[in-house]
């Protein structure tokens, strides 16, 4: 046998190891999410023209990725974060939305000194670390409040988070004086957060006629809380704890595990993301507005569980709801440009929702059938 011989194997060999790797990485559950991206973004730039829609030929320039899609998903994404934890333990969090909108006047007050928590002065004005420290915090209390209510008062998280979507709602709303929005245009440390960009000056050609923009601070600050929290979940005894008490909390309290505990903390975890999407939402609006986090919940929970989460719990991974946050804005960004109007859109997005849970029963179904079979066997 020549050396040759020898060499192509150990070729091979590489060869598989690298895409074994790769497929690890991404999750082979998240090759179709990968798939419908590719098939959504040929629909609305080349299929649409075939129909008579026009618009779809803007979808690759960096004014629409940079400035539209970037930014537009960035929200939604961190809602969609915080609320794959809890789903992956079995339960919901429906008031996402409120939270948020409690963050955003909470950050807004402490930071021009107006409104119930800024009236206060115990915090410093003009901060914009200690204004966005202040909403992060406003989120981890309310996420708090929805972990003791389900895990003391033993009420189901579905009903629990519904009411506390209402009351967090109402809340907000307090918080502001006299209920109206708090503006921080006067801010620029702060609304850089959301207007601002790295590596502007960057030597990149143009895209579709529009020059390079720089990276938007926000979708940073997404990416950041996605690498923090997959680590969190795949690689400590917390995010392990997530999944064993989604999969059978049961077992998993018999394994020691002090399930309350844990359930407080990923309630206490949703909130703080939850919160910190208020702040950006005020650095974003140029205002703390009691509405700001209005109806993303839906979107949010759309994301999580087209990215594969169980509604049953116990599975899901964070690129897996990464990966369907980009699918979700890709389609608004894309209707957005073909001109189809707010309604059609809210259609579209509640199909999907219906579609993403259909499929996640199917796959628990399957998996259940192919798990009684080999216990059979």
């Amino acid at each position: 046998m020549n050396n040759e011989q020898v060499t192509q194997p150990k070729t091979q060999a590489k060869r598989d190891s690298k895409r074994r790797g790769l497929l690890a990485f991404v999750g082979a559950d998240n090759l179709s999410l990968i798939f419908a991206l590719v098939a959504l973004v040929f629909l609305i730039t080349m299929v649409s023209g075939w129909f008579g829609f026009s618009g779809g030929d803007k979808f690759f320039s960096w004014q629409n990725l940079m400035n539209s899609l970037a930014q537009a998903i960035v929200i939604v994404g961190l809602l969609a974060i915080g609320e794959t934890v809890v789903i992956i333990a079995g339960g919901l969090d429906i008031s996402v939305g409120s939270i948020a909108s409690i963050g955003s006047v909470v950050a807004a007050s402490v930071l021009v000194g107006t409104g119930t928590v800024g009236a206060l002065h115990i915090l410093p004005v003009g901060n914009t670390f200690v204004a966005v420290a202040a909403g992060i915090a406003a989120g981890m209390i309310a996420g708090g409040i929805n972990g003791l209510i389900v895990t003391t008062l033993r009420v189901n998280p579905t009903i629990a988070t519904l009411g506390t979507l209402a009351a967090f709602a109402g809340f907000a709303f307090l918080l502001a004086p006299e209920g109206k929005p708090i503006g921080v245009l006067t801010q620029p440390d702060f609304t850089w957060l959301a207007q601002g960009r790295f590596l502007t000056e960057a030597a990149i050609p143009k895209m579709g006629g529009a020059n390079w923009t720089g990276i938007p601070v926000l979708t940073v600050i997404l990416l950041i809380v996605v690498v923090l929290v997959h680590i969190i979940m795949r690689y400590t005894d917390f995010g392990r704890a997530i999944y064993a008490i989604g999969g059978n909390a049961t077992a998993a309290r018999l394994a020691g595990i002090n399930i309350s505990q844990v359930r407080v903390l990923m309630y206490m975890i949703s909130g703080g993301i939850a919160g910190l999407a208020g702040v950006l939402l005020t650095a974003r609006t140029t205002s703390g507005n009691p509405i700001n986090g209005t109806g993303l919940e839906l979107q949010a929970i759309t994301a999580v569980f087209l990215g594969g989460a169980a509604t049953a719990g116990g599975k899901g991974t964070i690129m897996g709801t990464f990966l369907a946050v980009i699918l979700v804005g890709i389609l608004n960004n894309g209707m957005n440009l073909l001109g189809f109007n707010t309604f059609i859109q809210r259609v579209a997005l509640g199909l999907l929702l219906i579609a993403a849970v259909a499929i996640s029963q199917w796959r628990q179904a399957r998996a259940e059938s192919a798990r009684t079979r080999i216990e059979s066997k």
